[in-house]
């Protein structure tokens, strides 16, 4: 088996996240009960336990100008899998996500774009111009 990655997260509805992470995203759904839910993001185990609240209060920070929230996870993919994905979500997204490259010309070079599921959480989906700068700086 090769590594993967699994974060546990509260969520306040469990069938409003599954049909987030399934019908919008495509991603499949692992094991469900009514208390939580697995969700296969790339082969990567991300789950959600149902709570009845929660709360994040977070300062954003700035990387090339651009103000990002310091909470926030997301996925490294290829640039097919990146276009594919971007494709699909600004189908269905009302309000458009808009693509952000950063660290033009430097190692590390990247684009991503960042929605929010309906928890709040917001979810980065990356992809590196050179996949051998993903840890250089």
């Amino acid at each position: 088996m090769n590594p993967t990655f699994h974060m546990s997260l509260p969520c306040l509805n469990i069938e409003d996240t599954i049909k987030f992470y399934t019908d919008e995203l495509g991603f499949h759904v692992g094991r469900v009960t009514k208390e939580w839910a697995d969700i296969n993001i790339f082969n990567n185990q991300l789950t959600f336990v149902l709570v009845d609240q929660f709360k994040f209060d977070f300062p954003d920070y700035e990387l090339d100008k651009h103000a990002l929230p310091t909470f926030h996870f997301g996925v490294i993919i290829n640039s097919d899998a990146w276009e594919e994905m971007y494709n699909r979500v600004n189908y269905w997204l009302s309000d458009h996500s808009v693509k952000k490259t950063f660290l033009k010309d430097k190692h590390g070079e990247h684009v991503s774009f960042f929605i929010k599921d309906p928890n709040g959480y917001t979810l980065e989906f990356k992809t590196f111009i050179k996949e051998e700068d993903m840890f250089m700086l």
